[in-house]
């Protein structure tokens, strides 16, 4: 399986970086190549395509698991594959325990590497798509009222109609307008698709 995919290269060895890029560019992916990790931040842009990071963990500067943190303290979800010639255990456990897809020896083997970008990007697709369903999710929840907001919220905890009514103060076909108006926004026909497109984005714990 192959994606129109962007991979990310930072390693300081030259001879390194190139032979990793001509592999990774003969397989049929894009391939941007970093000196450092404080060059790739520098320079680092959103992309639409699915990508992944390929990086050395012991490099001048940041380190690669220093930048592992800085990406995850921005919130920035793209998948890494350690690359390292002086990796041990417990690195490679912190590693992938902070969400690594792989942690590879060098010289790392074609196939080894390959396979490992196939998956991170696999990853990618997969986080980029939870990540827009949630962001659409959020732009419906953005146009209701506050009322709705809350109409919507008591509906989701299974209150009836008229238990919503007594809540809020309100009556039982103010309700049902709102709630109707709810149903509309959030472009869902049923109960249960409502409970369960809240449950996926999370808002009713807010």
């Amino acid at each position: 399986m192959r994606f129109p995919a962007t991979i990310f290269l930072i390693d300081d060895d030259s001879s390194v970086r190139r032979a990793l890029a001509r592999l990774i560019k003969s397989a049929g992916y894009q391939v941007q190549t970093f000196v450092s990790a404080r060059e790739f931040l520098d320079t680092m842009t959103d992309t639409t395509a699915p990508a992944c990071l390929v990086l050395d963990v012991r490099m001048p500067g940041l380190s690669g698991l220093d930048l592992q943190r800085e990406l995850q303290t921005a919130k920035v979800t793209l998948p890494i594959i350690f690359i390292t010639g002086h990796g041990d255990i417990p690195m490679s456990v912190k590693a992938m325990k902070d969400g690594a897809v792989d942690f590879l020896p060098k010289p790392v083997k074609d196939k080894d590497l390959l396979r490992a970008i196939e998956s991170a990007l696999t990853r990618s697709i997969r986080e980029r798509a939870a990540r827009d369903e949630l962001e659409e999710i959020q732009s419906r929840v953005r146009t209701l009222t506050a009322r709705e907001r809350e109409v919507m919220n008591l509906v989701v905890k299974g209150r009836l109609n008229k238990q919503i009514a007594f809540e809020l103060g309100t009556v039982e076909k103010t309700v049902k307008v709102h709630r109707a108006r709810v149903m509309d926004k959030m472009k869902v026909e049923s109960l249960a698709e409502l409970v369960s497109l809240v449950e996926r984005s999370g808002i009713h714990k807010r």
